[in-house]
């Protein structure tokens, strides 16, 4: 609705001002700043009317923006809205499915999570995002801060809200060890222009508080606190397995290189063991009746 009375005296300001640059009583670059004028100041008051619609227009413009700098100034007004969207009295039953993002909610009602990225000409992405956390009776609101560039060894890495390991989140597993519920993540992580990358991480909770990041991968004495791949994979809950496609190298000389890897129609997966994820190469995924491998593994 607020998006149509938007057009409307947007319209209804055209006319007129392009009826007097017709007459030649207003030049056009005067018509041009005052439109534009006029549409920054009904953007302004949309966002304080329906932060909702506004995050939504915004979400539309960052897509299709062409200059870094224009992605970058549209991804801050977008925080600002959807800061106010996650304020609300609403913020964990309101109905995000028309924004054009990715949101994962935990089935146990603990957090809202919503990540977006902003696309650079050079191919590497930031990414942006926010976490609305239920504390028994109170919520508390996290901002991500994305520090890819500064984390080394991130597959061994315990992280924070404001020292995130940056990724757009499309699934969340949950899984138990001692107790505790810990939030497997499914996320897509970008790279460059050719390569991209995907991360399985963790979220755990000690109250409010939450931490990015746990020990529960593979079952050596230096367990991973996240994966970080070049390749798919999906959730399976009737087998509580992560399937990933197995990557082989177009050519020999190309082994170790991502970008230069692809699908060889084989499978590994991580499957839940008690308390951590244990690697398992060459699952079957043509019959799930079978447990045994049904590819041999290649040599590496």
């Amino acid at each position: 609705m607020l998006e149509r009375m938007r057009r409307s005296l947007i319209a209804a300001l055209c006319i007129p001002l392009l009826t007097a640059e017709v007459h030649g009583q207003v030049r056009p670059d005067t018509t041009t700043k005052t439109l534009e004028n006029a549409v920054r100041v009904m953007d302004r008051n949309t966002a304080l009317l329906d932060p909702h619609a506004n995050a939504s227009r915004l979400l539309g413009e960052l897509k299709e923006a062409k200059r870094d700098s224009e992605r970058d100034s549209i991804s801050a007004e977008l925080k600002t809205s959807l800061r106010k969207v996650l304020e609300a009295d609403d913020a964990f039953t309101a109905d995000l499915g028309d924004l054009p993002m990715s949101h994962v909610d935990a089935a146990d009602g603990k957090f809202r999570l919503l990540t977006w990225n902003v696309p650079y000409a050079n191919g590497s992405h930031l990414f942006e995002g926010f976490l609305l956390v239920q504390d028994k009776r109170r919520r508390v609101l996290y901002e991500l801060r994305d520090m890819t560039d500064r984390i080394e060894n991130a597959s061994l890495k315990m992280l924070a809200p404001d020292y995130w390991y940056g990724a757009i989140y499309y699934a969340v597993v949950p899984v138990k060890k001692g107790g505790k519920t810990w939030y497997t993540l499914l996320g897509w992580k970008g790279f460059n222009k050719v390569e991209t990358r995907k991360v399985i991480e963790v979220l755990s909770f000690k109250g409010s508080v939450p931490q990015f990041g746990a020990p529960i991968f593979g079952s050596g004495k230096l367990k991973h606190t996240r994966e970080i791949f070049a390749h798919s994979f999906q959730w399976e809950q009737a087998f509580t397995r992560i399937v990933l496609d197995h990557l082989a190298p177009m050519k020999p000389e190309f082994a170790g290189q991502a970008a230069f890897m692809g699908p060889d129609l084989s499978y590994d997966a991580y499957v839940w063991d008690k308390d951590h994820w244990s690697f398992q190469r060459d699952v079957d995924v043509r019959d799930e009746g079978k447990s045994k491998p049904w590819n041999k593994p290649p040599q590496e």
